[in-house]
């Protein structure tokens, strides 16, 4: 049985100088001196300050590299899952990587969606899974929480806590949404940002046509139905009929990752459809403030946030800051249709100087 994760707040943990990593000395409760001739040597800190550190190092449960955390973010706990080190040794220096920040779609569900698929990049980079407020192991109870701004102001604060200096935020479907308020409310914050199957402005006649064309007339009306007037007992519906045509390959591993997910349907319906948030949202205008790079990914049969919406969102950011591939044979899950060019894209992006 897993043990439960630990608590912690905006102290936890250190960074390293540079900025990216833990800083795993200060940690612990040490500091790191180099002498004139340029040997080191560790010293202890003294008092409580040490004593605490050390026990909340010891307090965090671990799991085939992955470290589990309960993090306070803006008065909600966000459950989080860090993979691997940010600071490796490579001869005789050690090496950080760039910390790449996940955000999971929904809402309503949570980050296992992106696992493992996104353990094949942590040789590359520290990996930060969480689930947003209100949805799978966070916190979060209150609906007039569950905004974009909200959420967007939840990835800063989540960075500020855990001393994550110019991350790579990648957001999936509403995550890209979630990413979208993250980045225009915070342009010099994020390092790079990557969006995949997200749009910045909902067309739901043009959702409804697509539906029909993928799956025929009785799936575009029930894709309406759901959509315009959204239910947690529509949206368990809509999740059994409907959501099997966000992918191309619909192989037992999909099945897998649905199963495993934790679904929040009132999540999803009171920010969900037309009448909502959802059909509020608008980043056209504000993305022209993003000030990093950009990597956008859609594919062509992707029923819920169509292709040309996809292209239009890329439109709207400066174009000397993006790059975007449109991803034949792809429904909504492009990482599950095709994974190998998905995350391969993601790797370069993630080397690109």
């Amino acid at each position: 049985m897993r043990s439960r994760p630990h608590t912690v707040t905006s102290s936890f943990p250190p960074r390293s100088a540079s900025g990216s990593g833990f800083d795993s000395a200060n940690f612990l409760g040490h500091t790191t001196t180099s002498s004139g001739d340029g040997r080191r040597r560790e010293t202890h800190r003294l008092g409580a300050e040490r004593a605490e550190s050390q026990a909340r190092a010891k307090s965090l449960h671990s799991h085939q590299g992955i470290q589990s955390m309960l993090v306070e973010v803006n008065g909600a706990k966000l459950y989080v899952d860090v993979e691997n080190a940010g600071l490796i040794p490579d001869g005789d220096r050690m090496r950080e990587k760039p910390t790449l920040v996940l955000l999971h779609g929904g809402p309503g569900f949570d980050h296992t969606g992106f696992k493992p698929a996104f353990s094949a990049l942590s040789d590359v980079a520290q990996i930060v899974y969480y689930d947003h407020r209100g949805n799978g192991r966070s916190t979060g109870i209150d609906p007039a929480t569950w905004t974009l701004a909200q959420w967007g102001d939840d990835v800063k604060g989540l960075c500020d806590a855990l001393g994550i200096v110019k991350p790579i935020v990648c957001g999936l479907s509403f995550g890209g949404f979630v990413a979208q308020a993250y980045a225009t409310r915070y342009p010099e914050h994020p390092g790079k940002l990557i969006l995949l199957s997200t749009v910045a402005k909902m067309d739901f006649r043009l959702v409804f046509e697509t539906f029909t064309r993928l799956g025929g007339a009785e799936i575009g009306a029930l894709a309406e139905s759901y959509w315009t007037n959204p239910t947690a007992e529509g949206g368990a519906n809509y999740i059994a009929k409907c959501m099997p045509f966000y992918n191309q390959r619909r192989d037992a591993s999909s099945n897998g990752r649905l199963a495993r997910a934790i679904i929040k349907t009132e999540v999803a319906a009171y920010f969900n459809g037309p009448g909502n948030e959802q059909g509020r949202m608008d980043f056209r205008h504000e993305l022209a403030r993003i000030a990093c790079p950009v990597l956008m990914m859609g594919g062509e049969k992707d029923p819920i946030t169509p292709i040309s919406l996809s292209e239009m969102t890329a439109q709207c950011i400066s174009p000397h800051l993006v790059r975007f591939e449109r991803l034949e044979n792809c429904g909504h899950d492009v990482i599950a249709d095709n994974p190998g060019r998905v995350l391969g894209a993601i790797r370069e992006f993630i080397l690109a100087e």
